[in-house]
């Protein structure tokens, strides 16, 4: 199983997913400078220090909600959709793997009893932040791979 995968959907990036077993040394960026979330894996050796610091007030101008989420426990199949809700098709997630969502649309399946971290920007919105549609009323894209 691949360590790394992007998902996309034509152009349309969907959704990035880094498996708990990935360990490279140093610091590696996973996503373009264009992406509202920032997703880095560091590994440093024992002594390694990142010196102090804070951050600078930046003004950043975000159009659409990136979400990442990070299984703690349980087995989840999360369902991946193309911003038209087509269906892409699905990835099960295990215990330390990350997911970050950053496009098109998304449901989750817990498969076991799970808990999850969920970091995206805020403040949440309530409805206001997501469409809610029907998963059976749209075809599985012929690009689609279930899991």
């Amino acid at each position: 199983m691949n360590e790394i995968e992007t998902i996309t959907h034509g152009l349309e990036p969907i959704a990035m997913i880094i498996r708990a077993g990935y360990d490279q040394p140093g610091i590696q960026f996973f996503t373009p400078p264009s992406f509202s979330q920032q997703v880095a894996f560091m590994r440093h050796p024992q002594g390694h220090k990142i010196c102090a610091h804070i951050h600078n007030l930046q003004l950043r101008h975000v159009l659409y909600t990136q979400e990442v989420l990070i299984l703690r426990r349980g087995k989840v199949r999360v369902t991946l959709y193309s911003s038209n809700r087509e269906n892409i098709g699905s990835r099960i997630l295990n215990k330390g793997d990350l997911i970050l969502l950053c496009g098109g649309g998304h449901s989750l399946e817990m498969l076991e009893e799970s808990s999850l971290i969920e970091v995206k920007q805020g403040p949440y919105a309530g409805e206001k932040d997501k469409i809610q549609f029907d998963e059976l009323s749209f075809p599985v894209s012929s690009e689609g791979r279930s899991e």
